[in-house]
């Protein structure tokens, strides 16, 4: 049996992709994790999501967090008049927080200790990597 490739991480949510054994000759090209992820993609706002995380954490100090609604609350004041909008950009920040994960530049905790960002469940912290 071969040995199993090395870990991937879904461009759009960020999540660890599964291998599947269907991908064995196409590995090299599986960006997504699925369908879902695959016709999402990372849109402007997730980008937007992404800057806005790494500038809130850049005006705190070293140790400091900050959780994904800050950000998302941020992009939702400046595009929507709604004050409930942020609600809908709660998800596109989690998938914007796993992303800067897995590119190295922050870190998901929870209750103070760093969790795996494909596995955690509940209400995070993001903090700058230490």
């Amino acid at each position: 049996m071969p040995a199993q490739p090395p870990d991937k991480t879904c461009a759009s949510c960020g999540r660890r992709i599964e291998w599947r054994k269907k991908w064995a000759r196409s590995w090299d090209e599986v960006k997504y994790c699925g369908s879902a992820c695959r016709s999402r993609k990372v849109r402007p706002v997730d980008e937007q999501l992404s800057e806005t995380i790494l500038s809130l954490l850049a005006a705190r100090a070293a140790g400091a967090t900050i959780c994904p609604s800050e950000a998302a609350r941020a992009v939702a004041a400046g595009s929507e008049p709604d004050p409930e909008a942020w609600r809908d950009l709660m998800e596109p920040a989690r998938r914007a927080a796993r992303r800067l994960v897995d590119s190295g530049e922050v870190e998901i905790t929870q209750g103070g200790k760093v969790v795996d960002p494909s596995t955690a469940k509940g209400p995070i912290r993001v903090r700058r990597v230490r």
